[in-house]
C-alpha cells in the first residue's frame, strides 16, 4: 500500500507491468508527500476503487520517489490522475476533483457495468 491512503503503490520498476500491461483499465494517482490536495483526493480515489473493483484498478505512484515514470508521463503538477486503457493514457485530470467529476470522466471512457 502507498503512503497516499489505501491504494496499491506502483513504482518506476513496476509501472509497465502494473499499468501498461493491465488487462483492466487503471487509474493512476501521481502524488507527493508535500502535496495537501493529494491527501484530499486519496479517500475519493479509494472509494472509486472499491465501487469499481474488478472493472478498474486504482493505483498510486509517489512522483518524487519515481522520477522516471513521472518524467515519461510528463507530470508537472500534483495530483495528476491519469486513466490508462489498453496500455494507453486516454484521460488526464490535474488537481484535486470531486468524486462526481471523476465518476463522469470514468463513465465517458469505460464500458458500463454488466447488468446483474
Amino acid at each position: 500500500m502507498s503512503g497516499n491512503g489505501s491504494l496499491p503503490a506502483v513504482t518506476d520498476a513496476t509501472f509497465a507491468a502494473e499499468v501498461l500491461e493491465s488487462p483492466v483499465p487503471v487509474l493512476v494517482d501521481f502524488w507527493a508527500t508535500w502535496c495537501p490536495p493529494c491527501r484530499m483526493v486519496a479517500p475519493v480515489l479509494a472509494q472509486i476503487a472499491a465501487e469499481r473493483a474488478g472493472r478498474l484498478r486504482v493505483v498510486s505512484i509517489d512522483a518524487d520517489l519515481n522520477p522516471q515514470v513521472s518524467r515519461d508521463s510528463e507530470v508537472m503538477s500534483m495530483p495528476t490522475i491519469d486513466l490508462y486503457v489498453g496500455g494507453r493514457r486516454v484521460a488526464r485530470v490535474i488537481g484535486a476533483r470531486a468524486k462526481s467529476a471523476l465518476d463522469r470522466l470514468l463513465d465517458e471512457h469505460l464500458p458500463a457495468p454488466a447488468p446483474a
